[in-house]
């Protein structure tokens, strides 16, 4: 038998202390070595027992989650899962958390704190799980401010404005898909696309409460216009639409143009929003019209439906192995032979962009 994920818990609250080691120490494959009420005691623990995955609380005493996640990653760098507060100020930080290196977070209840818990088990050491064999990159301290930046594994700095389609941009529509290690993965794509790229539809595996927050961040950072997608809206070009939490998201067509539809739909392949859903959507309305993008996450949600699109006449670019956190999805995008092109994620937006100023100068010289 294989060893056993070795976690430590770093959280404030006694209850939720005791609620995650005897909810990790259920089961088989991993056990909770230790556990820590602040930052400075985790520091020395991490140092002592070199655990395989630490849990850590946002909003901590002495120094906050955030603080010793940002030195934790510059020094020593490990798997984090994060155990946020399901508030406004909660979703921010834990979209901080995110940019600063965490593999993944959970969204502790507010009122019934222990059954709250404890109906979360299963997400939570599927977390650590996850966690546990993600690629964990090193955080540099420029990394920490809140502009845009060129990460390691081939990324180049955002593109300069520029015009690229005209009429064309109303007729394309480019689909991304992602989970674990995505908010990141779909910021560097997002930070390269011009103002006038055509609309873009976005899956990002994250429960309710926290797209607001993710929207907002990127909004901030992109040429384009970055908000949470809503039900009957027209998707616009220079605009990015992401599925809001909790929700299934796909495109339909009214007349000549492309809208949003957000409903309550069952969960597919256990998530909601699903990335198969929206791909679905994109193969039998946009056809080949589409370009699909699907980025780092574990499972293999979308990879049936992008071979869809595919199918449907769609160009799609896959993330390598190498740029990924978890190569999950991609890797099974790229088995159900729906990969154009497999790509460092910092080559899947100038690639992109590429195409379509290509298809621009095409359409151009037939005017």
């Amino acid at each position: 038998m294989s060893r056993k994920i070795r976690v430590i818990v770093v959280d404030d609250s006694a209850l939720v202390r005791s609620l995650l080691s005897e909810i990790i120490n259920r089961q088989r494959d991993m056990e909770c070595i230790g556990t820590a009420n602040d930052p400075l005691v985790a520091r020395e623990m991490i140092r002592e027992m070199n655990p395989d995955v630490i849990t850590l609380d946002v909003e901590m005493p002495r120094m906050d989650g955030i603080d010793f996640l940002g030195r934790l990653m510059r020094l020593r760098p490990m798997p984090v899962v994060m155990i946020s507060t399901l508030t406004e100020r909660g979703a921010e930080v834990t979209m901080k958390a995110l940019e600063l290196g965490a593999i993944d977070f959970v969204a502790k209840p507010r009122v019934g704190l222990a059954s709250g818990l404890n109906d979360l088990a299963s997400q939570i050491v599927d977390k650590i799980r996850v966690a546990a064999v993600a690629q964990v990159r090193r955080v540099a301290p420029r990394e920490a401010s809140s502009a845009p930046h060129a990460s390691d594994a081939g990324t180049a700095a955002p593109a300069a404005p520029t015009t690229l389609l005209g009429r064309l941009s109303t007729e394309k529509l480019i689909c991304i898909g992602a989970s674990t290690g995505g908010t990141e993965a779909i910021k560097e794509v997002l930070v390269h696309m011009p103002a006038d790229s055509p609309g873009i539809v976005i899956t990002q595996h994250m429960p309710p409460g926290f797209t607001t927050s993710f929207a907002a961040r990127l909004n901030g950072l992109c040429q384009i216009t970055v908000k949470e997608a809503v039900n009957g809206e027209r998707i616009l070009p220079g605009h990015a639409y992401i599925a809001p939490g909790g929700t299934q998201f796909h495109v339909a067509r009214s007349g000549a143009n492309y809208v949003a539809v957000v409903d309550d739909g069952p969960p597919v392949n256990r998530h909601k929003p699903s990335v198969e859903v929206l791909f679905k959507s994109a193969a039998a309305v946009v056809g080949r019209n589409a370009f699909g993008i699907m980025l780092t996450g574990m499972g293999n949600d979308g990879a049936a439906a992008m071979r869809e699109m595919k199918d449907a006449g769609s160009y799609n670019y896959v993330q390598d192995e190498a740029t990924c956190i978890v190569f999950g999805m991609p890797r099974e995008a790229i088995a159900h032979g729906a990969a154009d092109e497999v790509l460092p994620l910092g080559q899947i937006a100038p690639a992109l962009v590429a195409r379509l100023r290509g298809a621009t100068d095409r359409l151009h010289h037939r005017i």
